[in-house]
Protein backbone atom coordinates (compact mmCIF):
# COMPACT_ATOMS: atom_id res chain seq x y z
CA UNK A 1 0.00 0.00 0.00
CA UNK A 2 1.05 3.53 -1.07
CA UNK A 3 0.42 6.96 0.53
CA UNK A 4 -0.86 10.12 -0.68
CA UNK A 5 -0.08 13.14 1.48
CA UNK A 6 -2.65 15.51 1.54
CA UNK A 7 -1.42 19.47 2.18
CA UNK A 8 -1.31 18.42 5.81
CA UNK A 9 1.28 16.21 5.92
CA UNK A 10 -0.23 14.77 9.25
CA UNK A 11 -3.25 13.54 7.65
CA UNK A 12 -3.13 10.88 4.73
CA UNK A 13 -5.26 8.91 2.41
CA UNK A 14 -3.90 5.59 1.92
CA UNK A 15 -3.80 4.34 -1.95
CA UNK A 16 -5.17 0.85 -2.45
CA UNK A 17 -4.32 -1.40 -5.77
CA UNK A 18 -7.78 -3.59 -6.19
CA UNK A 19 -6.42 -5.15 -9.32
CA UNK A 20 -6.66 -8.44 -7.37
CA UNK A 21 -9.86 -8.10 -6.83
CA UNK A 22 -11.25 -7.64 -10.53
CA UNK A 23 -11.45 -11.10 -11.42
CA UNK A 24 -14.38 -12.86 -9.50
CA UNK A 25 -12.95 -15.76 -8.95
CA UNK A 26 -9.08 -14.68 -7.92
CA UNK A 27 -9.48 -14.56 -4.37
CA UNK A 28 -11.84 -17.20 -3.91
CA UNK A 29 -9.06 -19.24 -2.18
CA UNK A 30 -5.81 -17.89 0.10
CA UNK A 31 -3.95 -15.46 -2.05
CA UNK A 32 -0.73 -13.10 -1.22
CA UNK A 33 -1.85 -10.21 -3.16
CA UNK A 34 -5.31 -10.37 -2.10
CA UNK A 35 -4.54 -10.72 1.53
CA UNK A 36 -2.46 -7.46 0.86
CA UNK A 37 -5.27 -5.59 0.12
CA UNK A 38 -7.69 -6.24 2.19
CA UNK A 39 -5.33 -5.96 5.39
CA UNK A 40 -4.81 -2.38 3.75
CA UNK A 41 -8.01 -1.86 3.00
CA UNK A 42 -8.79 -2.57 6.88
CA UNK A 43 -6.14 -0.39 7.66
CA UNK A 44 -7.47 2.32 5.79
CA UNK A 45 -11.33 1.96 7.13
CA UNK A 46 -10.18 1.63 10.54
CA UNK A 47 -8.44 4.92 10.41
CA UNK A 48 -9.46 7.40 7.45
CA UNK A 49 -12.72 5.95 5.72
CA UNK A 50 -11.21 6.90 2.67
CA UNK A 51 -9.58 5.75 -0.18
CA UNK A 52 -7.31 6.48 -3.37
CA UNK A 53 -8.22 3.34 -5.57
CA UNK A 54 -5.88 2.60 -8.45
CA UNK A 55 -6.04 -0.73 -10.41
CA UNK A 56 -9.70 -0.61 -11.02
CA UNK A 57 -10.00 -1.03 -14.41
CA UNK A 58 -12.27 1.61 -15.62
CA UNK A 59 -11.14 2.66 -18.89
CA UNK A 60 -10.40 6.08 -19.80
CA UNK A 61 -13.02 6.34 -22.49
CA UNK A 62 -15.73 5.26 -19.95
CA UNK A 63 -14.62 8.18 -17.93
CA UNK A 64 -14.18 10.49 -20.99
CA UNK A 65 -17.60 10.00 -21.91
CA UNK A 66 -18.38 10.78 -18.65
CA UNK A 67 -17.37 14.21 -18.21
CA UNK A 68 -18.22 14.81 -21.67
CA UNK A 69 -22.29 13.89 -20.48
CA UNK A 70 -21.98 15.96 -17.41
CA UNK A 71 -20.20 19.38 -19.68
CA UNK A 72 -23.19 18.71 -22.09
CA UNK A 73 -25.88 18.63 -19.45
CA UNK A 74 -24.66 21.04 -17.50
CA UNK A 75 -24.04 23.31 -20.02
CA UNK A 76 -27.86 23.27 -21.23
CA UNK A 77 -29.83 26.40 -20.78
CA UNK A 78 -31.64 26.68 -17.00
CA UNK A 79 -34.96 26.11 -18.69
CA UNK A 80 -34.54 22.43 -20.65
CA UNK A 81 -32.84 21.52 -17.08
CA UNK A 82 -35.55 22.51 -14.70
CA UNK A 83 -38.16 20.00 -17.33
CA UNK A 84 -36.10 16.53 -15.67
CA UNK A 85 -36.66 18.36 -12.12
CA UNK A 86 -38.18 15.35 -9.82
CA UNK A 87 -39.09 16.61 -6.45
CA UNK A 88 -39.23 14.24 -3.47
CA UNK A 89 -37.42 11.57 -5.66
CA UNK A 90 -33.77 10.73 -5.64
CA UNK A 91 -33.83 11.24 -9.42
CA UNK A 92 -33.31 13.72 -11.97
CA UNK A 93 -32.24 17.13 -11.74
CA UNK A 94 -31.39 19.47 -8.62
CA UNK A 95 -31.33 23.39 -8.92
CA UNK A 96 -28.69 25.05 -7.07
CA UNK A 97 -29.55 25.58 -3.17
CA UNK A 98 -32.13 23.01 -3.33
CA UNK A 99 -30.51 20.46 -0.95
CA UNK A 100 -29.07 20.82 2.50
CA UNK A 101 -26.99 17.60 2.76
CA UNK A 102 -26.07 18.59 6.83
CA UNK A 103 -29.82 17.71 7.14
CA UNK A 104 -28.88 14.11 6.37
CA UNK A 105 -27.80 14.61 10.05
CA UNK A 106 -30.07 16.79 11.17
CA UNK A 107 -27.54 19.62 12.06
CA UNK A 108 -28.96 22.63 9.84
CA UNK A 109 -26.22 25.06 7.89
CA UNK A 110 -24.44 27.62 9.70
CA UNK A 111 -24.81 29.37 6.96
CA UNK A 112 -28.77 28.78 6.64
CA UNK A 113 -28.36 28.78 3.31
CA UNK A 114 -28.68 25.46 1.08
CA UNK A 115 -25.96 23.69 -0.67
CA UNK A 116 -24.43 25.54 -3.78
CA UNK A 117 -24.41 22.59 -6.23
CA UNK A 118 -26.79 21.51 -9.30
CA UNK A 119 -26.76 17.95 -9.67
CA UNK A 120 -28.27 15.29 -12.09
CA UNK A 121 -29.09 11.63 -10.68
CA UNK A 122 -29.80 8.31 -12.52
CA UNK A 123 -30.06 4.94 -10.86
CA UNK A 124 -31.23 1.68 -10.83
CA UNK A 125 -34.88 0.57 -11.89
CA UNK A 126 -37.90 -1.53 -11.08
CA UNK A 127 -37.15 -2.79 -14.72
CA UNK A 128 -34.43 -3.70 -14.35
CA UNK A 129 -35.49 -6.83 -12.31
CA UNK A 130 -38.46 -7.69 -13.99
CA UNK A 131 -38.79 -10.86 -11.55
CA UNK A 132 -38.83 -9.24 -8.71
CA UNK A 133 -41.88 -7.35 -7.57
CA UNK A 134 -39.82 -3.95 -6.26
CA UNK A 135 -40.77 -0.83 -4.96
CA UNK A 136 -41.30 2.24 -7.57
CA UNK A 137 -40.47 4.69 -4.75
CA UNK A 138 -37.05 3.07 -3.64
CA UNK A 139 -36.18 1.98 -7.49
CA UNK A 140 -37.87 4.68 -9.80
CA UNK A 141 -37.59 4.99 -13.35
CA UNK A 142 -34.57 7.21 -14.99
CA UNK A 143 -35.97 10.20 -16.91
CA UNK A 144 -32.98 11.13 -19.36
CA UNK A 145 -31.85 14.46 -21.09
CA UNK A 146 -32.01 15.29 -24.51
CA UNK A 147 -28.43 15.64 -24.80
CA UNK A 148 -26.53 14.11 -27.60
CA UNK A 149 -24.77 10.95 -26.17
CA UNK A 150 -25.61 11.74 -22.71
CA UNK A 151 -27.31 8.12 -21.99
CA UNK A 152 -25.05 6.06 -23.99
CA UNK A 153 -21.84 7.90 -22.14
CA UNK A 154 -23.49 7.23 -18.72
CA UNK A 155 -24.86 4.31 -19.35
CA UNK A 156 -21.36 2.49 -20.07
CA UNK A 157 -19.51 4.17 -17.07
CA UNK A 158 -22.32 2.64 -14.81
CA UNK A 159 -21.33 -0.76 -16.28
CA UNK A 160 -17.54 -0.23 -15.20
CA UNK A 161 -18.28 1.39 -12.26
CA UNK A 162 -20.87 -1.19 -11.15
CA UNK A 163 -18.42 -3.95 -11.49
CA UNK A 164 -15.55 -2.43 -9.41
CA UNK A 165 -18.12 -1.42 -6.61
CA UNK A 166 -18.67 -5.58 -6.57
CA UNK A 167 -14.87 -5.40 -6.58
CA UNK A 168 -14.61 -3.39 -3.76
CA UNK A 169 -17.10 -4.99 -1.60
CA UNK A 170 -15.73 -8.68 -1.95
CA UNK A 171 -12.33 -6.99 -1.03
CA UNK A 172 -14.25 -5.40 2.25
CA UNK A 173 -15.81 -8.33 3.29
CA UNK A 174 -12.72 -10.55 2.85
CA UNK A 175 -11.18 -7.74 5.00
CA UNK A 176 -13.67 -8.39 7.65
CA UNK A 177 -12.55 -11.99 7.65
CA UNK A 178 -15.81 -12.96 6.42
CA UNK A 179 -15.40 -14.29 2.90
CA UNK A 180 -15.77 -12.86 -0.64
CA UNK A 181 -19.26 -13.30 -1.04
CA UNK A 182 -20.58 -12.78 2.45
CA UNK A 183 -22.75 -9.74 1.16
CA UNK A 184 -23.88 -11.40 -1.94
CA UNK A 185 -27.76 -11.53 -0.89
CA UNK A 186 -28.07 -8.24 0.50
CA UNK A 187 -26.79 -6.88 -3.26
CA UNK A 188 -28.30 -8.93 -5.82
CA UNK A 189 -30.69 -6.38 -6.26
CA UNK A 190 -29.29 -3.10 -5.05
CA UNK A 191 -30.17 0.25 -4.77
CA UNK A 192 -27.29 2.15 -7.34
CA UNK A 193 -27.25 5.54 -8.10
CA UNK A 194 -24.97 7.52 -9.90
CA UNK A 195 -25.19 11.54 -8.96
CA UNK A 196 -23.34 13.95 -10.81
CA UNK A 197 -22.76 17.64 -9.55
CA UNK A 198 -21.92 20.90 -10.62
CA UNK A 199 -20.61 23.65 -8.60
CA UNK A 200 -22.85 26.50 -9.85
CA UNK A 201 -21.34 29.36 -9.47
CA UNK A 202 -19.71 31.57 -12.70
CA UNK A 203 -16.47 31.14 -12.82
CA UNK A 204 -14.39 34.67 -12.48
CA UNK A 205 -13.65 37.09 -9.18
CA UNK A 206 -15.75 37.11 -6.33
CA UNK A 207 -15.84 38.82 -3.34
CA UNK A 208 -17.51 36.63 -0.47
CA UNK A 209 -19.33 38.14 2.28
CA UNK A 210 -20.13 35.65 4.04
CA UNK A 211 -19.21 31.55 3.46
CA UNK A 212 -21.10 29.58 0.84
CA UNK A 213 -21.42 25.95 1.38
CA UNK A 214 -20.67 23.61 -1.45
CA UNK A 215 -21.49 20.43 -0.24
CA UNK A 216 -23.00 20.28 3.57
CA UNK A 217 -20.72 18.15 5.82
CA UNK A 218 -22.37 14.24 5.45
CA UNK A 219 -21.90 11.00 5.37
CA UNK A 220 -22.81 8.82 2.62
CA UNK A 221 -25.89 6.61 3.19
CA UNK A 222 -24.83 3.12 1.09
CA UNK A 223 -22.01 0.46 1.25
CA UNK A 224 -19.96 2.63 -0.39
CA UNK A 225 -19.21 5.24 -2.65
CA UNK A 226 -16.95 5.62 -5.59
CA UNK A 227 -15.93 9.05 -6.81
CA UNK A 228 -14.99 10.69 -9.68
CA UNK A 229 -13.55 14.22 -9.50
CA UNK A 230 -12.08 16.95 -11.19
CA UNK A 231 -8.94 17.75 -9.01
CA UNK A 232 -9.86 21.31 -7.98
CA UNK A 233 -10.23 22.21 -4.85
CA UNK A 234 -12.84 21.68 -2.26
CA UNK A 235 -13.06 18.50 -0.62
CA UNK A 236 -12.30 18.09 3.00
CA UNK A 237 -12.99 14.91 4.88
CA UNK A 238 -13.36 14.50 8.52
CA UNK A 239 -10.42 13.01 10.45
CA UNK A 240 -9.95 11.50 13.49
CA UNK A 241 -8.13 14.17 14.85
CA UNK A 242 -11.56 16.32 14.24
CA UNK A 243 -10.07 18.39 12.03
CA UNK A 244 -10.79 19.15 8.55
CA UNK A 245 -8.52 18.42 5.87
CA UNK A 246 -8.30 18.67 2.01
CA UNK A 247 -8.02 16.18 -0.29
CA UNK A 248 -7.84 15.55 -3.84
CA UNK A 249 -8.54 12.47 -5.94
CA UNK A 250 -4.65 11.48 -7.26
CA UNK A 251 -4.17 10.86 -11.21
CA UNK A 252 -5.76 8.05 -12.22
CA UNK A 253 -7.15 7.19 -9.04
CA UNK A 254 -11.18 7.38 -7.81
CA UNK A 255 -11.83 8.08 -4.11
CA UNK A 256 -13.63 5.48 -2.56
CA UNK A 257 -15.50 6.09 1.21
CA UNK A 258 -17.82 3.74 3.10
CA UNK A 259 -21.08 4.57 3.44
CA UNK A 260 -23.49 4.34 7.04
CA UNK A 261 -23.98 0.64 6.08
CA UNK A 262 -20.46 -0.32 7.02
CA UNK A 263 -20.65 1.99 10.24
CA UNK A 264 -23.51 0.14 11.32
CA UNK A 265 -22.30 -3.56 10.09
CA UNK A 266 -19.03 -3.16 12.25
CA UNK A 267 -20.26 -0.55 15.18
CA UNK A 268 -18.41 2.03 14.26
CA UNK A 269 -14.98 -0.25 13.75
CA UNK A 270 -14.97 0.73 10.13
CA UNK A 271 -16.47 4.60 10.21
CA UNK A 272 -18.88 6.41 7.67
CA UNK A 273 -16.32 9.40 7.48
CA UNK A 274 -17.69 12.42 7.68
CA UNK A 275 -16.85 14.98 4.27
CA UNK A 276 -17.94 18.60 2.66
CA UNK A 277 -17.45 20.59 -0.51
CA UNK A 278 -16.31 24.21 -0.26
CA UNK A 279 -17.10 26.17 -3.21
CA UNK A 280 -14.04 26.15 -5.60
CA UNK A 281 -12.99 29.38 -4.43
CA UNK A 282 -8.75 29.48 -5.21
CA UNK A 283 -7.23 33.18 -4.61
CA UNK A 284 -10.95 35.08 -4.87
CA UNK A 285 -11.51 33.74 -7.76
CA UNK A 286 -13.89 30.62 -8.71
CA UNK A 287 -12.85 27.71 -10.81
CA UNK A 288 -15.24 24.92 -11.99
CA UNK A 289 -15.46 22.16 -10.36
CA UNK A 290 -17.54 18.69 -11.43
CA UNK A 291 -17.99 15.46 -9.19
CA UNK A 292 -19.68 12.19 -10.08
CA UNK A 293 -20.25 10.18 -7.16
CA UNK A 294 -21.96 6.52 -7.60
CA UNK A 295 -23.22 5.57 -4.46
CA UNK A 296 -23.74 1.60 -4.28
CA UNK A 297 -26.38 1.22 -1.60
CA UNK A 298 -27.36 -2.15 -1.46
CA UNK A 299 -31.08 -4.18 -1.97
CA UNK A 300 -33.89 -2.34 -0.43
CA UNK A 301 -34.92 -4.77 1.79
CA UNK A 302 -31.58 -6.21 3.11
CA UNK A 303 -31.55 -5.00 7.22
CA UNK A 304 -28.11 -3.44 8.45
CA UNK A 305 -27.43 -4.13 12.22
CA UNK A 306 -24.04 -5.26 13.98
CA UNK A 307 -21.65 -8.47 13.11
CA UNK A 308 -21.41 -10.74 15.65
CA UNK A 309 -18.34 -10.41 17.76
CA UNK A 310 -18.82 -5.88 16.87
CA UNK A 311 -20.12 -5.13 19.81
CA UNK A 312 -18.34 -4.67 22.67
CA UNK A 313 -19.49 -4.72 26.12
CA UNK A 314 -21.21 -1.19 27.22
CA UNK A 315 -20.89 0.08 23.93
CA UNK A 316 -24.52 1.06 22.05
CA UNK A 317 -25.06 -1.05 19.11
CA UNK A 318 -26.92 0.27 16.36
CA UNK A 319 -30.73 -0.83 16.12
CA UNK A 320 -31.73 -3.02 12.93
CA UNK A 321 -33.12 -1.23 10.02
CA UNK A 322 -33.60 -1.55 6.30
CA UNK A 323 -31.44 -0.28 3.53
CA UNK A 324 -34.63 0.95 2.36
CA UNK A 325 -36.06 2.81 5.50
CA UNK A 326 -32.53 4.09 6.17
CA UNK A 327 -32.35 5.43 3.00
CA UNK A 328 -35.54 7.66 3.03
CA UNK A 329 -34.82 8.93 6.43
CA UNK A 330 -31.97 10.37 4.90
CA UNK A 331 -32.97 11.95 1.85
CA UNK A 332 -36.08 13.75 3.73
CA UNK A 333 -33.08 15.51 6.26
CA UNK A 334 -31.50 16.24 2.61
CA UNK A 335 -34.30 17.37 0.27
CA UNK A 336 -37.35 18.85 3.06
CA UNK A 337 -35.37 18.94 5.80
CA UNK A 338 -36.98 16.51 8.37
CA UNK A 339 -34.16 15.69 10.86
CA UNK A 340 -33.63 11.93 10.90
CA UNK A 341 -33.63 9.78 14.01
CA UNK A 342 -30.83 8.10 15.09
CA UNK A 343 -28.08 9.79 13.50
CA UNK A 344 -26.85 11.36 16.89
CA UNK A 345 -23.48 9.96 16.73
CA UNK A 346 -22.74 11.80 13.41
CA UNK A 347 -24.10 14.96 14.34
CA UNK A 348 -22.08 15.43 17.66
CA UNK A 349 -18.69 15.04 15.26
CA UNK A 350 -20.14 17.56 12.59
CA UNK A 351 -20.51 19.65 15.96
CA UNK A 352 -17.32 19.29 17.75
CA UNK A 353 -15.33 19.56 14.20
CA UNK A 354 -12.51 22.13 14.09
CA UNK A 355 -11.61 24.39 11.17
Amino acid sequence: MSEITTPDSAFVVPTVDIAPYLDPSACAATDAACEAVAASIDDACRTVGFLQVVGHGVSASAIDGLAAAIDGFFGAPAQSKRQLRRPGENRGYTPPKSESLSMSLGVAPANRMHDFYESFTVGTEAAAYPGLDLPEADYPANRWPEVPGFRSSVAAYLREVTFLSRALLRACSDALGLGPHHFDDLVDHSIDTLKMNNYALAPGAIELDGPLTGMGAHTDFGILTVLWADRVPGLEVLGPDAVWHPVSPAPGAFLVNLGDAFARWTNDRWRSTLHRVDPPVVDGRIERRRSAAFFFDGNHDAVIEPLPGTVEPGVEAYPPITIAAHLQAKLAGMKLGTAPAGADREAARVRGART
